[in-house]
């Protein structure tokens, strides 16, 4: 009896290691999140508000603020009170917004990175109907004749728009963009052969890759996704210079104690690590990260610096 007392309370502190508790945690944690409700930013954020309230008893209130491209969210999460008490997830857009439009913020000094929390992988896609078997088919294809294939993805501004016009740089390819308002649009364009192909967040395509309407050409990332191991990488596929990919990380407000910072760290990593938490975001085609600290600081200047250049180089206007 006493050694099955002894194996419980043994567990409860593991448990407790692994869910450390925040020092003020009656005071709740504000999470603003850019996007709509039901996006992968909004999921995730829920999914660890939910697995930090139930193992480490600390309130996480997720607070949706849309608009101006994400540019609303994150110029009121640096200007909130460098307390610990408000955070934002922060992603590609917000290395992006300021080097094409004017922004109240500036993503390197404006924030303390707590942590990278996930990738989102993107996907090149055409209607299984179409004669084109590979990526390099549908590169072929743009080359016999230039500006006439049509590619849609998300609109002007946005992740992949940029990715877009780093892989019609890379391969050379002279290609018809075609924006629309989000993902689901996007493949409902594929589906009725309104468009040729799409590069498109995974999530947003899996089901109808299953159902075999859409056939995947390629992924945007510069690693295969495990649930398409067969699928090859643009880079793979003979064009090494590209690799593009959807991240979604944890800011707070410039200024915030570093003690507070290490905190949150340790409060959302645990979270991100529980098992239930895990098997919720893969399901959606979030894949977690280990990216913190100073780690998570240089990944933001490398990627302001790479999408600097992307900009540039592709001609991209300032909005």
């Amino acid at each position: 009896m006493w050694k099955s007392v002894l194996r419980l309370a043994f567990i409860a502190c593991a448990i407790a290691v692994t869910a450390p508790a925040w020092p003020q945690s009656s005071r709740p944690i504000r999470v603003i999140v850019p996007f709509p409700p039901g996006g992968a930013a909004d999921v995730l954020a829920r999914v660890l508000g939910k697995q930090i309230g139930d193992t480490a008893n600390q309130t996480i209130v997720v607070d949706n603020r849309p608009g101006a491209g994400a540019s609303i969210a994150y110029d009121l999460a640096a200007r909130s009170a460098p307390d610990g008490a408000t955070l934002v997830i922060a992603s590609n857009s917000v290395v992006i917004n300021p080097l094409l439009k004017r922004v109240n913020y500036d993503p390197v000094t404006s924030y303390e990175p707590i942590c990278n929390l996930v990738s989102s992988p993107m996907i090149f896609v055409v209607n299984s109907a179409s004669s084109y078997q590979t990526i390099g088919d549908l590169i072929a294809a743009a080359h016999a004749k230039p500006g006439a294939l049509t590619i849609g993805s998300l609109g002007p501004g946005t992740t992949l728009d940029i990715a877009i016009a780093q892989f019609k740089r890379v391969t050379n390819s002279d290609m018809i963009y075609v924006p629309f308002a989000g993902g689901a649009p996007t493949v409902n364009a594929l589906l009725g052969r309104q468009i040729e192909a799409a590069l498109v967040n995974y999530s947003e395509a899996v089901e109808q890759i299953k159902a075999g309407r859409l056939r995947a050409l390629a992924t945007a990332s510069g690693r295969r996704i495990k649930p398409l191991p067969d699928l090859p990488t643009v880079a793979e596929s003979g064009y090494p210079g590209f690799d593009s990919e959807v991240w979604l990380g944890l800011l707070a407000p410039a200024q915030t104690p570093a003690e507070d910072i290490a905190q949150l760290s340790a409060l959302f990593t645990a979270a991100l690590k529980a098992p239930e938490a895990v098997q919720k975001l893969v399901a959606v085609g979030l894949y977690p990260l280990d990216q913190c600290g100073k780690d998570f600081a240089n990944f933001i200047r490398a990627k302001h610096d790479e999408y600097e250049r992307i900009i540039r180089e592709a001609n991209i206007k300032l909005q």
